[in-house]
């Protein structure tokens, strides 16, 4: 038995050893002697105060494996590559795993070698992981986003609930619960659902005292990102909603001479994301244009920026990304661009992409349909499919579309591939069968054998280019080939550049009518709520923005910031002669437009400076060169 005084030496030794630091940050000290003491644990800390390092540096203390519990696949995967990058042994378990590669995760975990397994919760009722878990010896279970498992939380999952029946089968394993995003009511139900035992509880302020918060009502988007960007010679992200906005607002920002930025998107290959997102952590001045698929696991401190080009669906998404600025502690910046048009837009977006019971009933029933799929049967195949085809049958929105496979996705009722990743393909028959072949296949079989190794053993990704290369034919032509040998069942082949889906659970029209229509409907009740309470924060003028939010989480008496939009424009009366002199200060070194010293000023509101502008041209200190451009007298 580790003594106590051991315990300390090993976790500075062990902080410095894979994390680099000296000192841990506030709180993670206490909350990893909660768990090494074998405490129940609820976490609630805000993004960027290092909840990860509270599960992960106590299971290399704790013999045994850390059950880490995660409701996303890419948010696992983020997480497993950074760990392994650390040279921490860490794995994922996910439907994409065939069973070769699971069992390999298994045996390391039953040896003690693998510190961290992370699973989603629909795993926690599979017979085969509940079977291995029983030789697995568990050090504790760390339950990452934890607010899922409340139905008033911003992403409820049912399958949360399988948490507390897996913890009634292993009573004396401690349970840490983690979240950054929590109200009381949701908190108070986190505690319940997982049966917590006298919980530890840390619970951080969400007050952020290095970020001014900043919404403006914009018309030219395009033009007020490029006139922050211009004087920002520093770190930061721009969030946009669509793949295309992160595409063109890039191209229009290069066009005008910013050459620090680029996009980032869901629709990038691995390889590609990888590369953009090492550029944008290795420096001190890039910008990525991004939508909401960057942001998890990010481990960069010195962003100085965010920028919401439109609103965020509700206060939780918005909170946790402007989170990712000033995790240094330094002074940083959230601005939040919007229109009233834009806002009206996205009331009708949403309605639009709910669609009612006989729709979303007809969605699945095609889905099941193209692909032949009986009443209870479960493929084992995984199906390409084109989500244009289901449109042009169901005659209904991509996006009530999009919204009903991605409630299926969340749900583990199917696994759904929309990104562009590697290829992968296994051979289905046994090698000395080949050569009873037609001549053709067989000669194009024995090619792939000699280019892509692995292949009769187990699923082996690979790119289709790379193996044009080798063997002197076109990428186009090597996938018809791939086709036509799938068709005849001689090989299993994923074309990773489309959209794939992975039955997970057996067809049940009764359920689909029944409980899963009510939860979908549930959670698009909730998204609506959740986007009004966003509307009131981005349109209110009267309040301050942080203290909005801080009350949200149920910090009832919080202060004013003194330094966001709102306080800004309060403070005016009192600070307007210094505003004066600072412009006339910065009009000294060159004529400047009103978006220029805006920025420059610290990002005061155009509106204040305007007031004062108004001011300096009335008593003759400044005039107009022309109706932009402001200059001294």
């Amino acid at each position: 038995m580790i003594s106590q005084q051991d315990y300390q030496k090993l976790k500075y030794e062990t902080l410095k050893y894979f994390w680099g630091y000296n000192q841990f940050r506030d709180s993670q000290e206490e909350i990893i002697d909660s768990i090494l003491n074998e405490n129940d644990t609820l976490v609630l800390l805000p993004t960027g105060a290092g909840k990860s390092l509270c599960y992960q540096l106590p299971s290399l203390l704790k013999e045994g494996t850390c059950l880490v519990i995660s409701p996303l696949l890419a948010l696992m995967k983020d997480q497993v590559s950074q760990l392994k990058y650390r040279g921490i042994e860490a794995e994922y378990l996910s439907s994409e795993l065939d069973e070769y590669d699971a069992e390999t995760i298994y045996g390391r975990c039953k040896e003690g070698l693998t510190k961290l397994l992370y699973v989603s919760p629909e795993r926690l009722t599979n017979k085969h992981f509940l079977q291995n878990i029983e030789e697995i010896q568990l050090s504790f279970i760390a339950v990452d986003e934890a607010h899922c498992i409340s139905e008033w939380g911003q992403d409820f999952r049912p399958s949360y609930q399988n948490i507390k029946n897996f913890r009634k089968n292993n009573p004396k394993v401690p349970c840490l619960a983690l979240t950054a995003t929590a109200t009381p009511k949701v908190l108070e139900e986190i505690k319940n659902k997982l049966e917590l035992k006298n919980p530890t509880t840390f619970q951080k302020s969400f007050k952020r005292d290095n970020i001014r918060i900043f919404t403006e009502e914009v018309s030219d988007k395009f033009q007020r990102i490029f006139d922050i960007l211009k004087w920002a010679n520093e770190s930061g992200i721009v969030y946009v909603r669509t793949r295309k906005e992160a595409e063109l607002l890039t191209e229009f920002l290069h066009k005008n001479q910013l050459k620090n930025v680029d996009f980032f998107h869901a629709g990038l290959t691995t390889k590609e994301k990888n590369a953009k997102q090492h550029i944008w952590s290795q420096s001190n001045s890039h910008v990525l244009i991004s939508t909401n698929a960057f942001g998890m696991g990010i481990d960069k401190d010195n962003v100085r920026f965010v920028i919401h080009y439109s609103p965020s669906p509700s206060i939780e998404n918005y909170y946790q990304e402007i989170g990712r600025s000033g995790r240094d502690g330094q002074k940083s910046f959230a601005f939040l661009l919007w229109d009233k048009q834009e806002m009206a837009n996205f009331d009708q977006i949403l309605k639009n992409q709910i669609p009612n019971k006989a729709e979303f009933i007809k969605i699945i029933t095609y889905l099941y349909s193209i692909f032949q799929v009986a009443e209870y049967e479960l493929p084992e195949k995984v199906f390409q499919f084109n989500i244009n085809g289901i449109k042009k049958f169901t005659n209904l929105s991509i996006s009530k579309i999009q919204n009903t496979l991605n409630f299926l996705h969340n749900q583990e009722i199917i696994y759904l591939n929309n990104n562009k990743s590697l290829s992968s393909l296994q051979l289905l028959m046994e090698a000395e069968d080949i050569h009873q072949l037609p001549k053709k296949d067989a000669y194009f079989i024995e090619l792939l054998l000699r280019t892509l190794s692995g292949i009769t053993t187990h699923k082996t990704m690979f790119s289709e280019l790379q193996v044009s290369k080798k063997i002197g034919a076109s990428p186009h032509l090597i996938k018809e080939r791939l086709k036509d040998l799938q068709e005849k069942n001689y090989i299993e082949y994923i074309d990773g550049s489309l959209s794939s889906v992975k039955f997970l659970k057996p067809r049940d029209e009764r359920a689909l009518h029944g409980f899963y229509w009510k939860l979908f409907e549930h959670i698009q009740k909730n998204k609506i709520q959740k986007w009004e309470e966003m509307k009131f924060y981005i349109e209110n003028t009267q309040y301050c923005k942080m203290k909005l939010i801080l009350s949200y989480f149920g910090e009832k008496k919080s202060k004013n910031c003194g330094k966001c939009s709102v306080c800004e424009k309060s403070k005016q009366s009192i600070f307007g002669k210094n505003i004066s002199t600072q412009i006339i200060n910065l009009l000294t070194t060159k004529p400047s437009t009103i978006e220029e010293l805006s920025i420059q000023l610290n990002y005061y509101s155009k509106e204040n400076i305007l007031e004062h502008l108004i001011f300096l041209l009335d008593s003759g200190k400044i005039k107009m060169l022309n109706f932009r451009t402001y200059a001294l007298a």
